[in-house]
Order: C-alpha cells, then structure tokens, then sequence
C-alpha cells in the first residue's frame, strides 16, 4: 500500500538531526552533544501550576486560540521584553509547539507555485512543510557573511512569485543574531512589498549580550510579519508543547482556522503552566542564559585552541565549526567522531547543503560533560592532522 502514500510526504526525509540521534542510541557510553533541548529542568513554580491545573481537573478543551489569560500574558511578555504590541484577542494564538506554529504558518501562507526564501544553513523543519503547501524553497548562502541574511543577498533572490522571507534569529545551527541595522536593511528592502516574513524567534531569550530586536517592532514591518515563538527553549518547557504566533488580525483570524482543524487546541494543562511561565517565571531564562554564556566561552575557546574555525554566537546554545580543512564531508567526519571517540556531534548538511563543511555542537549539556567531549574532540582531530 505504501505506493498508495501522498507523493509529497514520500519524499520527505527524516530530520538529519533525528537521523544522527538514532544511529547514536546503536552505541554504548557516547557523550551527546546533538540535541537542542535545555539540560535545565522546569522551573519549580511552573510545574507546581501544571500540578494544580490537574488537581482543579482544568482538563477540558480550551478556546481554539488558547485561554485568554494566556494570550494576555503573551501580549504582555513581548511587549516588556521586545516592545512589541499585539491584541491577545485577534493577533495571538496559542499552540502546539513553535513547531507547530510555523506550520500553521506556512499553510495559511504558501500555496502551489510560492516561494520562501531560507537563509542556508538552517534547522531542517522549514522545507519539507514549504513542500508539502505545494511551494519551492529558495535557499540562499550565508557562508560568507557571518550566516546572517543580509538586505544585499535577499535582493537578487526576490521574485514576483516570493511569498515569504524566513529569519530565524538566534540561529539554529550557527547562533549568529542580526544586529539591528541589519535588520533595518533587511525592513527597508521588504517594506510595503506583498511579501510575508516569517520571524522564529524561538531562541530570543537566549541572547548574550544586547536585548533581542524583532523586526516586527521596526516601523511598518507589524502589517507584513509573522513572529513565532514559544516557552521550550526560555523556559525549558520542552515536552510542554507551548508555541505562540503572533501576527496582524487579517491573518491571525485564517491561521486559527488551520490550527483549528489541525490540533482544536493546545494542552490545557502546558496552557496553565504557561500562564505561570509569562507571568511569575518572566525572567526564568536569565540564570540558565548566564550558564550558557559561561559554556560558549569555554566551548569556542576549545574549538579555537584545536584550530576548528567558527563564528562565536551571540544566541541560542550551538556552535556551528568548520571541518572542511579535514577533506572529510560533514557525515564521514561526524560517523569517525562517533567510531573512534564516542563522542556525537550533528553533520553540517543536516542544515542543507549550505551546512556541509561544518558541524553543530549543542552547548546545552553540563560543564563536565562539554570538557570530556572537547578533550574527545582535540585527540580526533590531533590524529587527523
């Protein structure tokens, strides 16, 4: 019957961060650093209102776009932190994930014959939703400008049949951020034009040293942007499933539609718990922000001492170094890492094309944990050299 399965989703690949993640669980005694999750655990306040959520048997459907208590609190997290104004009753919905959000997105968006532009390397989940809406994704090189998208490289890739930018700043992989005249430059060049940007700035918490700028705050950018995010990464709530969209109310009112049929609603349960995790927990990501601060140091600076050139991110919790110096691509460097040294890292072309020539190591794991793999690391690359 398998010949029977929608073309579209036949040629979809498993995520090569999934693929990695499987070939590692074959292996004993292997020190991880693949998985983007926060080795931090909930907040303790968070968990004791998910708790009293189910004790008050707060288990029944939600309105589709969330609780409206929750949506206030999104409205109001993002307009202290970022200075961002959006209506908790019309231009915010409540879902499943920023995974989910972005499908939501993309399918109230794109359409057979669209195209999206990605700035390459970037976390795997876009295309294949791109393609299952019946669009092309367009990727365009960011190797030779620090991974960031700038207004210079967009310009060429813009058609008539663009229907959407994607900026996912912090970046996954690499952790670059788009300063805020980048930005501007980026605005300046979309601005007015009948095309969407679709900013995941799911990792906008998590940036090191300056506050986080959406471009949805830049003037006339809210009419045209959809932002998305979520509480995984701040506020470690992973397994919670919480994701937000945000977006003008001519367009939050056919994503809901999406959204509806689609999951009905998010967990009460998460939707309770996150109601305490934009409200009480609104600072809960600076404890865990300083600690990855203090890892990225020491992860770079390892990196650097064993020659594995790399930007230094300003965001999120990876580093995205070059390997290309080896004459090994990115899954043979990855698969004589894991043979040799036990130690699992994420090949680059996992991250499209764009990414072969690097790996992404996730600094979200222990301090002792990260110098037992660099010292892994640094004897394998000894040798290689």
């Amino acid at each position: 019957m398998e010949h029977l399965v929608n073309s579209a989703v036949h040629n979809i690949q498993i995520s090569g961060i999934r693929k990695i993640s499987n070939l590692v669980a074959a292996y004993k005694d292997v020190v991880t650093l693949t998985i983007g999750q926060p080795d931090f655990p909930t907040p303790a306040h968070i968990i004791e209102a998910g708790k009293r959520a189910l004790d008050q048997n707060k288990t029944l459907y939600t309105p589709n776009p969330g609780l409206p208590e929750l949506r206030q609190a999104a409205s109001a997290f993002v307009n202290r932190k970022y200075g961002l104004d959006y209506d908790p009753d019309q231009e915010i919905i409540v879902t499943a994930g920023a995974s989910q959000a972005l499908d939501i997105t993309l399918r109230t968006i794109v359409g057979p014959g669209s195209e999206v532009i990605i700035p390459g390397p970037i976390y795997p989940g876009y295309e294949p939703i791109i393609r299952l809406c019946g669009g092309t994704p367009v990727y365009v090189d960011t190797r030779k400008t620090g991974f960031k998208l700038t207004a210079d490289l967009l310009k060429p890739m813009l058609t008539e049949r663009t229907r959407a930018v994607v900026l996912c700043y912090p970046s996954n992989p690499t952790g670059r951020v788009m300063a805020e005249e980048e930005l501007k430059a980026v605005a300046d060049l979309l601005r007015g034009k009948p095309i969407f940007i679709i900013s995941d700035e799911i990792y906008s918490e998590l940036i090191y040293d300056a506050p986080h700028r959406s471009i949805a705050s830049l003037p006339g950018m809210k009419e045209q942007t959809i932002v998305i995010n979520g509480l995984s990464k701040s506020h470690s709530m992973t397994g919670w499933r919480i994701g937000f969209t945000f977006a003008p109310a001519d367009i939050s009112k056919h994503m809901v539609k999406v959204h509806q049929y689609n999951v009905t609603c998010a967990s009460s349960i998460s939707q309770y718990a996150a109601v305490e995790a934009l409200t009480a927990g609104i600072d809960d990501a600076e404890p865990m922000k300083r600690q990855y601060k203090l890892r990225r140091d020491f992860v770079y600076d390892r990196l650097q001492r064993m020659g594995l050139e790399s930007e230094k991110p300003e965001g999120a919790f990876y580093l995205f170094p070059s390997i290309r110096r080896f004459g090994l691509s990115s899954m043979e460097f990855t698969m004589k890492l894991l043979d040799e040294e036990r130690v699992a890292v994420v090949p680059g072309d996992a991250f499209s094309e764009y990414g072969e020539g690097y790996i992404r190591i996730s600094y979200a794991y222990s301090m002792d944990l990260l110098e037992k793999a660099m010292d892994k690391l640094e004897s394998f690359v000894e040798r290689l050299d």
